[in-house]
């Protein structure tokens, strides 16, 4: 009897040891994905070449950031973090990709003068995204203008250094918009170098149609969460073709950079993930596929 019983200890020892092992093996990544890497920013700096960019904007730099998802566990201090962290880059042109909040803006005026902070020689520039529809696209619109963002909605700039153009353009959201690149394209020479901003990437499989050499999109975060050896584990409409970084659009000379976005939708978590801010320094030399 005596045997029984300390059988069943034993076991019950055991039992639990294996039951704290189990708990901690998804307590451990749940708390690292909420409250360590969804606030640990990536700076993520990439060198594109391009043998037609005009010689005069050569080592352009670009600061890209995307999918706020303001209010949506993401607050003031953050996005002040975020801020500080972008404005050290010293970007000439800083371009946003939509989805400044979630499903309820609150404090969205709340961010207006943290992101006035924001400043570029070349100016910000910004599209909206899905999300900034499914609550109120105009509040959107004038916060971002508020906040000193210029917003390409069909529409583009041309920048113009001794002569030579650079020409950077932005469409309606993909999913809830009415997206024109023909119209935001317009007057634009075909043979000027020319960026476009779209919130969702799979947007790229029409622009490769048009004279557009680089296209900036977010919306997909990334997949949000990626595992190991199986990369992202769901991306939303918008985000099946094109999920993350750099990616050469087949048939075409359109290169597209997908990035993973600073805030979170749905639950608040990423792994292995992490928000990202994005560099870009433009060069005028052939373009390595390595």
């Amino acid at each position: 009897m005596k045997k029984s019983v300390m059988t069943r200890r034993k076991l019950l020892k055991k039992g639990i040891k294996l039951c704290v092992s189990f708990l901690g093996m998804f307590s451990v990544p749940a708390v690292y994905s909420v409250w360590g890497e969804r606030f640990w920013f990536e700076v993520k700096k990439i060198s594109l070449s391009f043998p037609d960019l005009p010689p005069m904007f050569d080592g352009l730099k670009i600061i890209q950031f995307s999918d706020l998802h303001v209010d949506h566990f993401f607050d003031a201090e953050h996005l002040q973090t975020l801020v500080d962290l972008i404005q050290l880059q010293n970007a000439d042109l800083i371009c946003f990709t939509g989805d400044l909040i979630d499903q309820e803006g609150s404090g969205l005026a709340a961010s207006i003068s943290t992101l006035s902070q924001l400043q570029a020689p070349l100016g910000k520039w910004a599209v909206v995204g899905n999300h900034d529809y499914w609550t109120d696209v105009l509040e959107v619109k004038q916060v971002l203008a508020q906040s000193g963002f210029q917003l390409l909605q069909n529409q583009s700039h041309v920048f113009v250094r001794d002569g030579q153009r650079l020409a950077l353009a932005g469409v309606d959201d993909a999913l809830n918009g009415s997206p024109d690149i023909k119209g935001a394209l317009e007057g634009i020479d075909p043979h000027t170098f020319t960026i476009l901003l779209s919130h969702v990437p799979d947007y790229a499989l029409v622009t490769k149609e048009y004279p557009v050499r680089l296209q900036l999109s977010g919306h997909s975060h990334g997949g949000q969460v990626r595992l190991p050896w199986l990369g992202h584990v769901l991306t939303p409409p918008g985000a099946k073709h094109f999920v993350e970084g750099l990616i050469h659009v087949p048939d075409s000379l359109l290169q597209l950079y997908v990035n993973r976005g600073v805030g979170t939708t749905g639950i608040p978590i990423r792994f292995l993930c992490r928000p990202e801010i994005t560099v870009f320094t433009l060069k005028n030399k052939p373009f390595n596929r390595g």
